[in-house]
């Protein structure tokens, strides 16, 4: 059936909730408050149920400007499903249900989960976009909720002074990739991307000087969204500044808007070939070198946790850069399809373990000073410096053990789905010839060890400081939200990671989802040979 509904019908429940819950939001009671976080769940979880009832056939709007085929489905999925964990740790636990120890968004919790759908809704129409103009909107919408949720995320001034920080350089990203687009549809006479396909295709992949610029520009503004360099010094302030709940949204959010739109672009103007010309591959080769490099060194240098994960997570969008560069470096079907299965597979490992630590450091306590220009605690806030966790493993092994599950998936340890995540990013690569690349991957990867293992060090090797508090996650009950979503990510991180049923089935839904098409482009050939 070839209509609008079905094809946006994930992003439509997404909106309508949040509607609904911005219209929640004009109430000050408490109870209703504590209904928000359930419609937000609920909604996500119909979503990801949806997604995962059965097989559906690729589908168009009569327009051609939504198409909906196995890549957009996996990226909808994997995002409901993270969705999830990220709804879970920004529950209200305290009596007023004002937010938790690491968050407090006062009367406004309507309006601050409502923010989380529509931003999750953009990443499903990044994922549906087969229009430039949608592309930027979805992109848009995953990122401008998330300016608000950072400033209101806790009443301190470094919340709000992140909060315009990442306003304004989010603009001027915003600025650059439309001067990209605008070039790319002056070169092409096009918007749609399987027309701007077909104009690569017949052109055999030969890029002129302002088709370079276009794709130049597209590629940097898309560096802001996955914070990579030359575009990723906000990070640091950014993720610090804002409550840990929001860290946690802006590290995988975001990031997996920008690489879907980056894949998207990339298959457009290599003429759905995936075939770069050198011009794209000398400039993914250098920003994947530079990010992951500048990510791990920064990381060294850091004495706030969330700092450490705010450049690990620039990191991470470097190793997802290795994998982007081997896909339009490669010259062969086989290697085109590793390349792409690698990072989808690798943005779900990320997903997945990213979470445990986060919710981690929210059932912390945080010590008295962290240079916040006060003597006492700030409000909402949690563990966040390495004197924080101190000996915490010891007081709380579980907590400690799922630190040390998800900081090992990070660094790509095996016995955990980071291990399978770096392993299938190199492989192809080493496919593509890209020797330097992969040597300077596991440097990078060993570099990382050192901060991540100096995370699960200090909580469990380092004697905790006298007057430490007991953990502030307010009632168990109320904070079993938070504890179930560190428990999901670090069984989750472990099952795809020792048992491999899972892990293949995991495999075998980011395969499927390199059958990328864009609108009624016909299949390509290695679209072809996923499906074989």
């Amino acid at each position: 059936m070839n209509t609008l509904i079905p094809a946006i019908l994930p992003e439509l429940i997404l909106i309508v909730t949040a509607c609904v819950l911005f219209l929640m939001g004009v109430s000050d009671k408490a109870s209703t408050r504590r209904v928000a976080p359930f419609l937000a769940l609920a909604s996500l979880i119909v979503v990801f149920c949806y997604l995962v009832s059965g097989e559906r056939p690729a589908i168009s709007d009569p327009t051609g400007t939504v198409h909906i085929a196995k890549f957009a489905e996996y990226i909808k999925l994997l995002t409901a499903g993270v969705g999830i964990l990220l709804v879970l740790l920004a529950w209200p636990t305290n009596a007023n249900a004002t937010g938790n120890s690491a968050l407090e968004y006062g009367h406004d919790a309507g309006e601050f989960f409502a923010l989380m759908l529509a931003s999750l809704a953009g990443v499903f129409l990044v994922a549906g976009a087969n229009d430039l103009i949608l592309l930027f909107l979805g992109i848009e919408l995953a990122s401008i909720p998330t300016y608000v949720m950072v400033s209101i995320s806790r009443p301190i001034p470094a919340a709000q002074e992140a909060g315009v920080k990442y306003f304004f350089l989010g603009a001027m990203s915003a600025a650059v990739m439309l001067f990209g687009f605008s070039y790319l549809y002056g070169t092409t006479g096009v918007i749609k991307l399987d027309e701007i396909a077909e104009v690569f295709r017949q052109s055999a992949g030969r890029l002129t000087p302002w088709q370079q610029l276009a794709v130049l520009m597209v590629v940097m503004g898309f560096c802001f969204k996955i914070a990579a360099v030359p575009l990723h010094f906000y990070a640091g302030d950014v993720y610090q500044g804002a409550a840990t709940p929001v860290t946690a949204f802006l590290s995988y959010v975001p990031k997996t808007s920008g690489m879907v739109a980056l894949i998207k672009i990339i298959f457009a103007v290599t003429g759905t070939t995936w075939v770069g010309s050198p011009m794209l591959v000398k400039l993914l080769w250098v920003l994947a070198a530079l990010t992951m490099t500048v990510g791990n060194v920064l990381g060294l240098l850091q004495f706030n946790v969330k700092r450490v994960f705010a450049y690990s997570s620039i990191a991470h969008s470097g190793y997802m850069l290795v994998g982007l560069a081997a896909l339009v470096a490669a010259r062969d079907q086989e290697t085109h399809l590793a390349a792409l299965q690698a990072v989808l597979f690798y943005l779900a490992a990320y997903g997945i373990a990213n979470a445990a630590a986060f919710g981690v450091l929210m059932l912390l306590p945080a010590g008295q000073t962290q240079n916040y220009g006060s003597d006492e605690v700030p409000p909402a806030t949690s563990a966040e410096t390495f004197e924080d966790l101190a000996g915490q493993g010891r007081r709380h092994p579980a907590l400690g053990l799922a630190m040390a599950v998800s900081c090992f998936s990070l660094i790509g340890l095996p016995l955990t789905v980071g291990f399978f995540g770096k392993l299938l990013l190199i492989r192809p690569a080493l496919g593509a010839q890209m020797y330097w690349l992969v040597i300077i991957t596991v440097i990078n990867a060993a570099v990382s060890a050192g901060y991540y293992l100096r995370i699960v060090g200090t909580m469990f090797l380092r004697t905790e400081p006298e007057g430490q508090g007991a953990t502030t996650i307010g009632s168990p009950a109320l904070a079993m939200p938070i504890v179930i979503a560190v428990c999901l990510s670090a069984v989750a991180t472990l099952l795809f990671g020792t048992i491999i049923p899972a892990t293949q089935v995991l495999t075998n839904q980011a395969t499927a989802a390199t059958t990328l098409e864009v609108g009624r482009a016909s299949q390509t050939p290695v679209a072809r040979s996923a499906a074989r």
